[in-house]
Parts: C-alpha cells; structure tokens; sequence
C-alpha cells in the first residue's frame, strides 16, 4: 500500500509539498511521472532513467497486455524486477485507449480540442475501430489482429499480474468532441466500472479512482464528489480538457475542490513545460506526460532559453552545450549541439538517447524548483 503527507500548503495558490510514500520509496511531490509505456522509457536502460532525477514511472496496461502479456512479467516477479527498476511504478487502466483508438483516432484529436470543430459525438455513437458497451471494450490487437476485450474486472487482474505500486481504476475516457449527453452516459458507466474495480482488487496495490466529466462543471464536481467518495487510496483526474489551457485550469479547479484533500491527485497525461506551474498550482501532487521523450525522438531539446530544434542548419557549427545552465551528462560532458545536429543528419540513434536524458533531467529539475518555490512561500 502507499501513505501520503502533506508537509506545506501554499499561501498562495492551492499548491502542496507532499511525501508519497510507497513499497518501492518515497517520492517528493509534486513530481513529474516519467512515461514508460513498453516497460521502458524510450531510448533508455532503467539505470540511466534513474540519473535523471525521475522518481516514478508509469506503464501502460494495453500494450503490456498485448505484449508480452501480463502472465510474462508476473513470472519475472513483477514490472519492477521484468524492467529493473526499484523506484516506484504506476500502470494506467487501458482506459486512454479507449479514446486513444476510438474516436481520437476517428477524428485525429487529442485530449486538449487545438481547433474548435464542427463535428459533435453525442449519445449512441460508437467508433471505428472499437465497440464500447456498459460492459467494456472491446479492441482488435494492432500486433496479430485478434479481438481483444477490456472491462473493469479484465484491468484489475491484468494490473495485478504486472504488479506496480499504484494502479487505476477502468474508465472511459471521452473525446473533446462529444456532447454533454455522451459525457454523462459514459460518466455513470465510469463510475458503476469504479464500483466493480473496488470489488475486484484483491492485491496490496494502491487503487487510484479516476474523475471524468469532459468539459462540463456540472459533469466533473458530480464525478468527483462521487470517485471521492469511494475508498480509493488517491484520485487520477482524467479525460479531455477542452479547448484551451484556460479552460484546463478551470476544469482542474473544479475538480480538485471536490476531492478529499488528504489523499494524492494524479493528472493523467498533462505536463509540458508551459503547463507545469499551472497544474500544481490547482493542488496536482503527480502527473504524467510523454512530451519530453516524444520531442527528444523528434531531434528537439528544452532549454532556459526555450526549446530548440536540433535538426535546423543553425546548429551545424555550433560549439555550445544544449544548455549552459543544465546540470545533466549530455551538457556538462558536453556533447555540443554541432554534434547532436551531426548524429541526427546521419540517422543515428545516439541523439535520440542524448535528448531524451537532456529532456527529462530538464523536465525532473523544472519541478525541482517549483518544490522549491513553494518551500519558500513564493507560489
């Protein structure tokens, strides 16, 4: 099980200074989530995620469950001995998938609505790709083909088997594209799934309830006034986030006011840069986000001085680190930013493990110092 302190409260702002304590250590909230999604973070071994500064991951159910299967890595003692990682571990719910490849892949949106559409979802409607009923989901395996189906009670076992330190309730997780009808069915098929994750859990894992709603105030204080209710050990806050960081921040609020304050809230999939100080100063202990990774693989690295295409002629005799201000391996070795341009020219791998530890040793610092901020009453 898990235990969570609450050491600081912002005068400020709703932010907090947390421990999170777990049967693989502590971590220091808030904290930012390093996304492993394979049971590895991409590029990376487990050792060299741990020079970063990352103190908790998170992995993902479907794809763990399509491959290698969950009865493999609980033969291998578990996700922490399969991928040799001792720090703790989280695993999703496949319910991201739902949306992910269902009607996010339909209508090629994400979880923040980039450009307001026409088009609307509304009750009855089903995806392409996908069949959801009150039941669950039923998928087909992008690896072999074969029909895959994912309820609550299929979750809950698969997560077991992986045997992270946290895991998350079944939920659907809806597009930003339907309407307040369809929010409110697959709101109460969220929370009957809730009920029957509760019931199935037999492990010592820690079982976080998930607060969906979409856009709408009314749809995300019921669901977190009713997810709050239940005995989950914390929240996960999930689900689209309309149209604009605004309306994120709003959404954030009203749904963090509604949740047991004692207990730790996970912002599922939300965390660039921009973002970050925004996010924690609603109450957010954790969360989790692929943007560091994601852009390292695309040849861009953050920085103090913004974030910098490596790719662009510019950098071609460049003799400067990626940052002067970083403390990580790539910038204090340094490998110049005319060679990272060099190696992705040519296609090679290194750069893109080079990024990537650039990116997340940025990213862990970045919340370093926002901890930091609130131990000293400045957010």
């Amino acid at each position: 099980m898990i235990s969570f302190s609450i050491i600081k409260k912002s005068k400020k702002s709703k932010a907090r200074l947390g421990i999170l304590s777990t049967p693989h250590g502590d971590v220091e909230t808030p904290a930012f989530v390093g996304v492993a999604t394979q049971a590895t973070v991409k590029t990376l071994t487990s050792d060299e995620v741990r020079t970063v500064g990352t103190q908790l991951l998170i992995a993902n159910t479907y794809h763990l469950h399509i491959r290698p299967g969950e009865d493999v890595i609980k033969k291998q003692k578990g996700i922490h001995t399969f991928m040799h990682w001792d720090r703790p571990m989280m695993t999703d719910s496949g319910g991201f998938q739902v949306f992910s490849l269902g009607f996010g892949k339909d209508h090629g949106t994400g979880k923040i609505l980039k450009q307001k559409r026409d088009l609307q979802i509304t009750d009855g409607q089903q995806p392409q790709h996908i069949k959801i009923t009150d039941d669950g989901v039923t998928f087909k395996s992008y690896v072999d083909g074969r029909t895959l189906f994912l309820g609550p009670q299929e979750s809950i076992h698969i997560q077991q088997k992986i045997g992270a330190d946290i895991i998350f309730a079944f939920d659907e997780c809806t597009s930003p594209l339907a309407d307040h009808i369809y929010n409110a069915k697959a709101l109460q098929r969220t929370h009957r799934w809730a009920r029957t994750c509760i019931n199935t859990k037999t492990s010592a894992q820690a079982l976080y309830g998930i607060v969906q709603g979409g856009k709408f105030k009314d749809l995300r204080q019921e669901s977190a006034r009713y997810i709050g209710s239940l005995p989950f050990d914390g929240f996960g806050i999930g689900g689209e986030f309309g149209d604009s960081k605004q309306t994120m921040s709003a959404m954030l609020r009203w749904t963090l006011q509604e949740l047991p304050e004692t207990k730790p809230r996970h912002l599922l999939g939300i965390g660039h840069i921009a973002d970050i100080e925004r996010i924690i100063k609603t109450g957010v202990d954790t969360f989790d986000c692929i943007t560091p990774t994601h852009y390292a693989r695309h040849g861009y690295a953050f920085t103090s001085q913004g974030k910098i295409d490596l790719k662009k002629s510019e950098h071609r005799n460049s003799t400067r680190p990626l940052d002067p201000h970083c403390s990580c391996f790539v910038c204090t070795t340094p490998y110049t930013r005319s060679y990272i341009h060099h190696l992705l020219k040519a296609y090679e791998i290194t750069p893109l493990k080079l990024l990537t530890i650039h990116n997340l040793h940025f990213f862990n610092a970045y919340v370093a110092r926002v901890r930091e901020k609130i131990k000293k009453g400045l957010l």
